[in-house]
């Protein structure tokens, strides 16, 4: 069966951000929460869970688990939109509004890849 576009659409915008991670790390690095450890190698984690769950949504027998994955990622990235609405350092002159409207766009890409189960 043949997989429709916006699937990867979707695998290429993660791929995509997880290579970011290795072009500018310290990017982002500057907004992760201070109490995370290791920041440089959570980085580099999420890059590369990025980059491998953008791939695994690519074929239909990885597709499920890079779903779940997916949402599980995103629910942790909840902790950083968080910090960056807390600290103005982390918030890198983003306006505010921005900031506020990253919550519910993360829930809005939860369900678009709750769309594909």
């Amino acid at each position: 069966m043949s997989n429709p576009w916006h699937i990867y659409l979707m695998a290429f915008l993660y791929i995509s951000a997880g290579i970011m991670h290795f072009i500018k790390p310290k990017m982002y690095m500057r907004i992760m929460p201070k109490y995370l450890p290791n920041h440089k190698f959570l980085v580099l984690l999420s890059g590369i869970s990025e980059i491998v769950l953008g791939i695994a949504l690519c074929f239909n027998s990885s597709r499920t688990f890079a779903i779940y994955g997916i949402i599980a990622m995103l629910a942790v990235f909840l902790l950083v939109h968080v910090y960056m609405l807390s600290s103005e350092k982390a918030g890198a002159g983003i306006p505010q509004w921005i900031l506020i409207l990253r919550i519910p766009l993360q829930f809005a890409l939860m369900a678009w890849a709750w769309l594909y189960l």
